[in-house]
């Protein structure tokens, strides 16, 4: 049985994630094979009762967890989200997830705002280094709060950092019967770092013949993206630019309601969660997507080695969407619960079938 360890979080992310974790269970319910759900507090409303982000005993618990299913951190009643930071960055980066997997996928051809493309087109991967570069809080602040006040940012690239995920994106594309990966910098202008990602990407690439490979600035790459989705398969770039990228993609298929993501060391405990945000004033209202958080629940049990039960809640979403029953921002009429429930109806539904 494995274990996984919820963190509902704060705003939406206590709804939506309510909804993930009883459709896993209905998923395993179908699979037969249980899930071992563990309910962990940390969030704002813990912060703010006992001062504590993550404890350090806590996070040595997480990592005897097969898996961790995320919310939303974000809370108005902390106003500098210190415990958001120290959660989710905390978990990022001491667990080593080096590895921000962003799925587009367009479900239905109504969703996209891209005139004239259909399903067909809008189907990659963004691979987005997650460790390093302008996240790793390297600078400071000089003379704050004067005209002479200077605040310097330092974005922080390792060979073994960016060799790790350039290899990351090649297996998956091998794996998955995808035929190319581009990786995307802006070395024309970030002259050290980015030559790194250039020569690294080019010494990289021969190990993997039967995959092409390709460059793109990411400027142009954004360009691209609107114009033709439907040319890129699996791409790979830093930090900065692939939390960019990936929620320009995410708007491509439908809206962050339905954007899922993976924080993944490959073999180890690894973290999902939706990328929507904790939208507090929508929280309490019965209105949040929870299909971003579903399909994050089935990257999940793909990680770790349920795929029966992760495409049991990939073709209960695609068929919810399809027939339209879904939250408003999709074009229906449903809550937040009632999307559940659907999405529950189906999966339970599969195992008559």
């Amino acid at each position: 049985m494995s274990r996984i360890a919820v963190i509902p979080g704060d705003g939406i992310g206590v709804e939506v994630t309510r909804e993930a974790v009883e459709c896993l269970r209905a998923a395993a319910q179908v699979g037969g094979r249980p899930l071992d759900l563990d309910l962990l507090p940390y969030g704002a409303e813990h912060f703010l009762k006992t001062g504590e982000t993550l404890p350090v005993a806590a996070l040595d618990s997480l990592r005897g967890y097969d898996a961790i299913l995320l919310g939303a951190l974000g809370d108005p009643r902390v106003p500098d989200n210190r415990h958001a930071a120290d959660i989710l960055l905390g978990l990022r980066f001491k667990l080593d997830l080096y590895v921000n997997q962003r799925p587009v996928r367009l479900i239905a051809e109504r969703l996209t705002p891209l005139k004239g493309r259909t399903t067909r087109d809008i189907d990659f991967v963004i691979f987005r280094e997650n460790t390093e570069g302008l996240y790793v809080g390297m600078g400071g602040i000089f003379k704050k709060g004067t005209p002479d006040e200077i605040a310097v940012q330092e974005d922080i690239n390792t060979r073994k950092g960016v060799e790790r995920i350039i290899r990351h994106a090649f297996e998956h594309a091998r794996s998955r019967g995808r035929r190319r990966v581009l990786m995307s910098d802006k070395s024309n202008a970030l002259t050290y770092g980015h030559d790194l990602w250039q020569r690294t990407f080019r010494e990289v690439a021969p190990d993997y013949p039967d995959i092409e490979a390709s460059h793109l600035y990411v400027d142009v790459l954004a360009m691209q993206m609107i114009k033709d989705p439907s040319q890129f398969d699996v791409i790979v770039t830093c930090n900065m630019f692939g939390d960019i990228l990936s929620d320009l993609g995410a708007q491509l298929q439908g809206g962050l309601g339905l954007a899922a993501s993976g924080n993944i060391h490959p073999g180890r405990t690894s973290l999902f969660e939706p990328v929507h945000g904790s939208a507090p004033k929508y929280a309490g209202k019965n209105v949040a997507n929870p299909m971003g958080a579903v399909l994050s629940a089935a990257m999940m049990l793909e990680e770790i080695g349920y795929p029966q039960e992760a495409r049991l809640l990939e073709e209960a979403v695609t068929g919810a969407v399809i027939a339209g029953r879904t939250t408003r921002d999709l074009g229906g009429d449903l809550g937040t619960r009632e999307t559940g429930d659907e999405i529950r109806r189906r999966i339970l539904a599969a195992r008559g079938a």
